[in-house]
């Protein structure tokens, strides 16, 4: 009987050790499901604004080359964002293809205007040459 109890207690702590280590050794890769991994540019328009998508400790620069007026314009346009209307404007979700889903994990893409956050949605913030606007997987 003592020997039983050793082998259930023995599988049990080994039971739980494997949950552990599933749970807390693997690390999700939000840049699995990433369009560009590197810098690029993309576009053919007039403007060139510098586009950084932030995620996971990982910066990717893009150029976006757009004649469009707004930011949410020009990146809808080359498809490096999506997202759904709110009473806000555009709630953007997924960016350059990685998604942030503040009901599942309370991760949003946080918009920034030459380093300082930005009091406008990405579908009111007017494309200006020479900015740099970067898109921020945050957690609030």
């Amino acid at each position: 009987m003592k020997q039983t109890k050793s082998i259930v207690l023995v599988s049990l702590l080994l039971a739980l050790l494997l949950c552990l280590t599933a749970c807390f050794g693997s690390t999700y890769d939000a840049w699995k499901d990433a369009i560009y991994k590197e810098d690029a540019t993309v576009g053919d328009g007039a403007t060139a604004v510098r586009v950084e998508v932030c995620a996971q400790d990982k910066t990717v620069a893009i150029t976006l080359k757009t004649d469009e007026a707004t930011l949410g314009a020009a990146l809808l346009a080359e498809n490096l964002i999506t997202g759904e209307e709110g009473p806000y404007g555009l709630y953007v979700k997924t960016v350059n293809g990685i998604l942030a889903d503040y009901d599942t994990d309370h991760t949003y893409w946080a918009l920034y205007i030459d380093g300082e956050y930005a009091l406008t949605g990405v579908d009111t913030t007017p494309i200006e040459a020479g900015k740099v606007y970067r898109l921020s997987k945050d957690k609030g």
